[in-house]
């Protein structure tokens, strides 16, 4: 009975939260996006037409000029490119759960336009899931020559991660909400998320 009602009431009681200060967002993302939303706006949101794999919901929400999105099973990027190119593409907690990571990435640089980027986060230490795999993990290092490797450039590549101790033991059993008192804290040698903004070389 109280399982029917918290999920009838579920906005309800996440605007009640929000109100008493409680940050009801996954522990592992606020700062990952902020550090994300930071690099989109510096590409000038309305001038880009934007294609996000498997879309969430934080990156619907910039004023882009033109958003799609393609969406597994439906769409396998790791089977194929599609036909058009895009200014911008965003693949958001995708990439580890791909069989072929490689071959996907191939197919985003062939669907980015000549100067366009690849935004790509990751998690790193973080429990398994299955959705439907969960196959591969990348440090910093590892994604950038990753995405070289992909026909990315190298030089203009920024990467970034972050994570704490806490935030770790945090989601050992459980996906952990930030709560009231979760630290954003960096510790460098404990990263649970990385992501990484990539530009394919203009023609």
């Amino acid at each position: 009975m109280l399982e029917h009602w918290l999920q009838a009431n579920r906005d309800r009681l996440k605007e009640w939260l929000e109100l008493v200060g409680y940050d009801y967002r996954h522990w592992t993302r606020p700062v990952m996006y902020e550090r994300c939303a930071e690099l989109i706006t510096a590409l000038d949101p309305p001038r880009l037409d934007v294609l996000e794999i498997s879309a969430g919901w934080y990156f619907q929400g910039f004023p882009f000029r033109s958003f799609r999105s393609a969406d597994y099973p439906d769409y396998d990027v790791c089977r194929e490119a599609l036909p058009q190119q895009f200014d911008l593409i965003i693949a958001d907690q995708v990439f580890e759960h791909l069989l072929w990571p490689y071959r996907a990435a191939r197919h985003v640089c062939e669907m980015v336009k000549p100067g366009g980027h690849f935004l790509v986060t990751t998690p790193f230490l973080i429990r398994r899931h299955e959705i439907p795999f969960d196959c591969t993990r990348w440090t910093e290092t590892g994604m950038k020559h990753f995405l070289i490797e992909a026909g990315f450039e190298g030089d203009s590549m920024i990467t970034g991660s972050w994570g704490n101790r806490a935030c770790v033991k945090a989601n050992f059993k459980k996906w952990a909400r930030r709560g009231w008192f979760g630290s954003l804290k960096n510790e460098p040698d404990f990263p649970v998320v990385v992501w990484a903004l990539a530009r394919r070389a203009a023609a």
